[in-house]
């Protein structure tokens, strides 16, 4: 029997419904990128706001000496950039997009996916076309009955070239069930002398492949890659972080500029405890504020995770080497204080089509020993005789990339 109960927070076959008409349709990018093109200076701030000074995203002249004739930005700096491609909405497009079907349902990013098909040189400039691809309904532990949301970001540059896509997962389900399942505790000790020390042990002991190549013919399954850490965490990491990310949610800008945003959205800045409004943001460095959302403390982005495995994967590939895909599961959270250790190993090698591919699984582990973030990637590397080939997106265009996308995602559901 299809239920259409239409109640706040109750997730119902009516809402997925409603929720599936939007699939395919571009959605208005609310507003301008962090950076409109390509520079030296953004792609350096970006690459410093994660802890990487590779010099292939850092020193033009270097650049210059590689196969990409100069600086290219690092894989993540897409998140960056992006103009909005989708059309001018009709009255149709905006009553579809008015209202949220899931309002009231706690929504959860589950997986972030990224696949690349071209660098990012200086001068570039990237329009993004956002659609949501996929809702397909799920019963799971995580809160009984649930609907998991894909939305596609497809990037292409000022020559219509697909540059590259992200696709997230968000899972929607409803609080009363997600309420049942235990709530972590933290009861975070001060770090020691030796824990300190071995965390700046390994700072010292990074690895770069740089310019000398990884030939595909000398890796092998099993191969560990050399272990990174990121951490402690401190509110400082997240500051920097937003200096080379930007805000993303709530536009850059402050004082009477954030006003002006605040009057078109003013449920982007809730109060504060002097009754101030403030970015909805601010969890991720106010402690006060993620506890009164029923969270510990103050936690990381996805998106710094993800990033962080893009710097061991094009540290471990060289300036050579091409990072194709990445997929990483978001399990848990990454608290102030934490300290995050990143691993991972090759499990198999190919030659496909002229492409000479690896597939590595990696992780981001605590010091507690939790794994926050599962990913698999697949990278391709040069052989003895040929170089790389860059792999070719499944369209040429961006609307091509969105049907291809909407397929994928209707094939792989139950």
């Amino acid at each position: 029997m299809t239920v259409t109960d239409s109640g706040f927070g109750v997730l119902t076959d009516e809402k997925i419904e409603r929720s599936r008409l939007r699939n395919g349709v571009p959605e208005r990018i609310p507003h301008a990128p962090h950076n409109y093109e390509v520079t030296w200076d953004g792609v350096r701030h970006f690459a410093q706001a994660y802890g990487d000074d590779n010099p292939l995203f850092c020193d033009r002249e270097y650049g210059a000496t590689t196969r990409w004739g100069g600086l290219i930005a690092p894989p993540a700096f897409h998140y960056t950039m992006g103009e909005d491609a989708a059309p001018k909405p009709d009255a149709e497009t905006k009553a579809l997009f008015r209202g949220d079907p899931f309002a009231g349902l706690g929504s959860y990013q589950a997986v972030m996916e990224f696949e690349w098909w071209r660098p990012l040189h200086i001068g570039d400039r990237l329009n993004c076309l956002r659609s949501q691809v996929g809702v397909v309904p799920k019963t799971s532990s995580f809160g009984g009955r649930s609907a998991h949301v894909t939305r596609a970001f497809i990037y292409d540059n000022a020559r219509g070239e697909p540059c590259v896509i992200r696709r997230g997962t968000w899972i929607n389900a409803e609080r009363t069930a997600s309420k049942k399942r235990k709530k972590e505790t933290l009861e975070p000790e001060p770090y020691t002398p030796e824990q300190l020390a071995e965390i700046d042990a390994a700072y010292e002991a990074e690895e770069r492949r740089g310019a000398v190549p990884r030939y595909w013919e000398d890796v092998e399954v099993g191969d560990p890659l050399p272990t990174k850490v990121k951490g402690p965490l401190v509110t400082t990491d997240v500051v920097v972080w937003h200096v080379g990310w930007g805000m993303q949610l709530t536009p850059n800008g402050a004082f009477g500029h954030a006003y002006k945003i605040r009057k078109k959205a003013p449920g982007l800045y809730p109060p504060n405890s002097l009754n101030i409004p403030d970015t909805v943001q601010r969890l991720h460095w106010e402690p006060e504020r993620a506890r009164e959302l029923g969270i510990p403390t103050s936690y990381d982005y996805g998106a710094m995770r993800e990033t962080w495995l893009t710097h061991l994967l094009s540290d471990w590939v060289g300036d050579d080497g091409w990072l194709w895909k990445l997929s990483v599961q978001h399990r848990g959270f990454n608290y102030m204080g934490d300290t995050t250790w990143l691993k991972g190993q090759v499990v198999d090698k190919r030659q496909v089509d002229g492409r000479n591919e690896v597939d590595i699984e990696l992780w981001c582990e605590n010091q507690r020993g939790a794994i926050t973030s599962p990913a698999t990637a697949t990278v391709l590397l040069p052989t003895r005789s040929a170089p790389v080939e860059l792999p070719d997106p499944p369209a040429d265009t961006r609307d091509g990339i969105l049907r291809y996308e909407m397929d994928r995602i209707a094939a792989s559901a139950p």
